[in-house]
Protein backbone atom coordinates (compact mmCIF):
# COMPACT_ATOMS: atom_id res chain seq x y z
CA UNK A 1 0.00 0.00 0.00
CA UNK A 2 1.39 3.55 -1.00
CA UNK A 3 0.60 6.62 0.13
CA UNK A 4 1.60 10.25 -1.42
CA UNK A 5 0.92 13.87 -1.32
CA UNK A 6 1.43 16.47 -3.79
CA UNK A 7 1.00 19.33 -0.44
CA UNK A 8 4.59 17.88 0.57
CA UNK A 9 7.07 14.72 0.00
CA UNK A 10 7.91 12.65 2.41
CA UNK A 11 10.15 13.47 5.40
CA UNK A 12 10.19 17.18 3.65
CA UNK A 13 7.92 20.27 5.78
CA UNK A 14 4.74 20.71 5.24
CA UNK A 15 3.79 24.26 3.42
CA UNK A 16 2.56 26.68 6.16
CA UNK A 17 -0.62 27.17 4.04
CA UNK A 18 -1.55 23.52 5.29
CA UNK A 19 -0.43 24.17 8.95
CA UNK A 20 -2.22 26.14 11.91
CA UNK A 21 0.65 28.33 12.93
CA UNK A 22 3.33 30.19 10.76
CA UNK A 23 6.32 32.13 12.23
CA UNK A 24 5.27 35.52 12.79
CA UNK A 25 5.94 37.71 16.09
CA UNK A 26 6.84 35.24 17.21
CA UNK A 27 3.67 33.19 15.48
CA UNK A 28 0.72 33.68 13.42
CA UNK A 29 -2.17 31.62 12.24
CA UNK A 30 -1.61 30.43 8.94
CA UNK A 31 -4.19 28.62 6.12
CA UNK A 32 -5.27 25.48 7.93
CA UNK A 33 -5.58 23.86 4.35
CA UNK A 34 -5.43 19.94 4.98
CA UNK A 35 -3.19 18.88 2.62
CA UNK A 36 -3.61 16.79 -0.53
CA UNK A 37 -3.61 12.84 0.28
CA UNK A 38 -3.66 10.03 -2.44
CA UNK A 39 -3.03 6.18 -1.81
CA UNK A 40 -2.92 2.79 -3.91
CA UNK A 41 -2.69 -0.63 -3.70
CA UNK A 42 -5.18 -1.91 -0.62
CA UNK A 43 -5.38 -5.28 -0.15
CA UNK A 44 -8.41 -6.80 -2.50
CA UNK A 45 -10.45 -7.30 0.71
CA UNK A 46 -10.59 -3.70 1.84
CA UNK A 47 -13.86 -2.14 2.73
CA UNK A 48 -12.99 1.24 4.50
CA UNK A 49 -10.25 3.23 5.03
CA UNK A 50 -9.23 5.03 8.55
CA UNK A 51 -6.79 8.44 8.03
CA UNK A 52 -4.95 9.83 10.86
CA UNK A 53 -2.28 12.29 11.54
CA UNK A 54 -0.31 12.74 14.27
CA UNK A 55 2.13 15.12 15.73
CA UNK A 56 4.94 12.36 17.67
CA UNK A 57 7.25 15.56 18.96
CA UNK A 58 4.95 17.14 21.11
CA UNK A 59 6.80 18.09 24.53
CA UNK A 60 5.84 16.06 27.26
CA UNK A 61 5.87 18.57 29.94
CA UNK A 62 4.52 22.68 29.39
CA UNK A 63 6.77 24.62 31.42
CA UNK A 64 8.96 26.07 28.83
CA UNK A 65 6.26 26.02 26.00
CA UNK A 66 5.89 29.54 24.20
CA UNK A 67 8.13 31.19 26.93
CA UNK A 68 9.72 34.30 25.32
CA UNK A 69 12.77 33.97 28.09
CA UNK A 70 13.01 30.33 27.17
CA UNK A 71 13.30 27.37 25.02
CA UNK A 72 12.10 23.94 24.58
CA UNK A 73 15.23 21.69 24.71
CA UNK A 74 15.32 19.53 21.93
CA UNK A 75 16.22 15.97 24.60
CA UNK A 76 12.85 16.71 26.17
CA UNK A 77 10.70 13.30 26.25
CA UNK A 78 7.84 13.98 23.59
CA UNK A 79 4.02 12.82 23.41
CA UNK A 80 1.58 12.49 20.75
CA UNK A 81 -0.71 15.12 19.37
CA UNK A 82 -3.58 13.96 17.33
CA UNK A 83 -4.05 16.42 14.46
CA UNK A 84 -6.65 14.41 12.56
CA UNK A 85 -8.42 11.30 13.04
CA UNK A 86 -11.24 10.14 9.85
CA UNK A 87 -12.51 6.63 10.03
CA UNK A 88 -15.36 5.22 7.95
CA UNK A 89 -13.63 6.54 4.63
CA UNK A 90 -15.86 4.52 1.73
CA UNK A 91 -13.43 2.20 -0.54
CA UNK A 92 -14.18 4.26 -3.45
CA UNK A 93 -12.00 7.57 -1.99
CA UNK A 94 -8.71 7.14 -2.54
CA UNK A 95 -7.96 10.77 -2.98
CA UNK A 96 -8.54 13.96 -0.96
CA UNK A 97 -7.38 17.29 -2.56
CA UNK A 98 -5.21 20.20 -0.76
CA UNK A 99 -8.13 22.08 1.24
CA UNK A 100 -11.04 19.60 0.59
CA UNK A 101 -11.33 18.53 4.31
CA UNK A 102 -10.27 21.99 6.13
CA UNK A 103 -9.87 25.49 4.19
CA UNK A 104 -9.27 27.99 7.11
CA UNK A 105 -9.30 27.90 11.21
CA UNK A 106 -12.86 27.87 12.93
CA UNK A 107 -12.74 29.26 16.32
CA UNK A 108 -14.20 27.00 18.86
CA UNK A 109 -13.91 24.13 16.19
CA UNK A 110 -15.02 22.85 13.29
CA UNK A 111 -18.58 21.45 14.44
CA UNK A 112 -19.01 19.87 10.93
CA UNK A 113 -15.80 18.74 9.09
CA UNK A 114 -15.71 18.32 5.09
CA UNK A 115 -15.21 14.25 4.28
CA UNK A 116 -16.26 11.95 2.01
CA UNK A 117 -19.95 10.84 2.22
CA UNK A 118 -20.21 8.86 5.07
CA UNK A 119 -16.63 9.03 6.91
CA UNK A 120 -16.70 10.23 10.50
CA UNK A 121 -14.11 12.61 12.10
CA UNK A 122 -12.90 12.47 15.67
CA UNK A 123 -11.91 15.03 18.37
CA UNK A 124 -8.37 16.62 17.46
CA UNK A 125 -6.21 17.61 20.72
CA UNK A 126 -6.59 21.53 20.21
CA UNK A 127 -9.47 20.63 22.19
CA UNK A 128 -7.37 20.08 24.96
CA UNK A 129 -5.12 22.86 24.01
CA UNK A 130 -7.42 25.75 24.18
CA UNK A 131 -9.63 24.25 26.84
CA UNK A 132 -10.98 27.11 28.98
CA UNK A 133 -9.61 30.26 26.27
CA UNK A 134 -12.84 32.75 25.91
CA UNK A 135 -11.33 33.21 22.14
CA UNK A 136 -10.47 29.51 20.90
CA UNK A 137 -11.97 27.29 23.39
CA UNK A 138 -14.82 24.24 22.22
CA UNK A 139 -14.48 20.82 20.63
CA UNK A 140 -12.18 20.72 17.45
CA UNK A 141 -12.85 18.18 14.84
CA UNK A 142 -11.54 16.75 11.87
CA UNK A 143 -8.13 18.62 10.43
CA UNK A 144 -6.25 21.34 12.50
CA UNK A 145 -2.60 21.60 10.77
CA UNK A 146 0.67 22.06 12.89
CA UNK A 147 1.93 24.78 14.96
CA UNK A 148 4.37 23.39 17.38
CA UNK A 149 5.86 25.42 20.41
CA UNK A 150 7.35 29.07 18.54
CA UNK A 151 10.44 27.94 20.91
CA UNK A 152 10.63 24.38 20.20
CA UNK A 153 13.97 23.38 19.09
CA UNK A 154 13.11 20.06 17.98
CA UNK A 155 11.47 20.11 14.32
CA UNK A 156 7.83 18.28 14.74
CA UNK A 157 7.39 14.82 12.76
CA UNK A 158 3.74 14.67 11.61
CA UNK A 159 2.58 11.17 10.57
CA UNK A 160 -0.10 11.09 8.08
CA UNK A 161 -1.10 7.26 8.13
CA UNK A 162 -3.67 5.60 5.72
CA UNK A 163 -5.24 2.26 7.30
CA UNK A 164 -7.25 -0.10 4.86
CA UNK A 165 -9.89 -2.27 7.19
CA UNK A 166 -11.52 -5.09 6.25
CA UNK A 167 -15.35 -4.17 7.70
CA UNK A 168 -17.17 -0.77 6.08
CA UNK A 169 -18.11 0.79 9.56
CA UNK A 170 -16.52 0.99 13.04
CA UNK A 171 -19.69 2.33 14.44
CA UNK A 172 -18.11 5.45 16.17
CA UNK A 173 -19.72 8.92 16.39
CA UNK A 174 -18.59 11.91 15.39
CA UNK A 175 -15.78 13.26 17.68
CA UNK A 176 -14.32 10.22 19.12
CA UNK A 177 -10.58 10.08 20.51
CA UNK A 178 -7.34 8.65 19.27
CA UNK A 179 -8.03 6.07 21.98
CA UNK A 180 -11.80 4.54 20.39
CA UNK A 181 -10.33 4.46 17.71
CA UNK A 182 -7.25 2.34 18.24
CA UNK A 183 -9.59 -0.03 19.86
CA UNK A 184 -12.46 -0.57 17.40
CA UNK A 185 -9.52 -0.45 14.87
CA UNK A 186 -7.75 -3.70 16.03
CA UNK A 187 -7.44 -6.83 14.39
CA UNK A 188 -9.50 -5.06 11.19
CA UNK A 189 -6.10 -3.50 9.73
CA UNK A 190 -5.00 -5.33 6.87
CA UNK A 191 -2.48 -2.87 5.60
CA UNK A 192 -1.02 0.83 6.18
CA UNK A 193 0.91 3.24 4.51
CA UNK A 194 2.29 6.69 5.87
CA UNK A 195 4.29 9.86 4.67
CA UNK A 196 5.76 12.33 7.40
CA UNK A 197 5.76 16.08 6.92
CA UNK A 198 7.98 18.05 9.05
CA UNK A 199 7.25 21.39 10.65
CA UNK A 200 8.87 24.18 12.67
CA UNK A 201 8.34 27.58 13.91
CA UNK A 202 11.36 28.56 15.84
CA UNK A 203 14.17 29.97 13.55
CA UNK A 204 17.07 27.11 14.88
CA UNK A 205 15.02 24.03 15.54
CA UNK A 206 16.69 20.40 14.98
CA UNK A 207 15.36 17.19 13.80
CA UNK A 208 16.03 14.39 16.31
CA UNK A 209 16.04 11.20 15.76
Amino acid sequence: MQLRSDSFQNGQPVPARCAFGKPGDPVALSDNLSPHLAWKDAPPATRSYVLTCIDSDVPSRGDDVNQGDRVVPADLPRVEFVHWLMADIPVEYTELAEGACSDGIVAHGKRAPSGPPGSVQGKNDYTGWFHGDKDMGGEYLGYDGPCPPWNDERVHHYHFRVHALDVEKLNLADGFTLDELRKVMHGHVLAQAEIVGTYAIYGKAVVRA
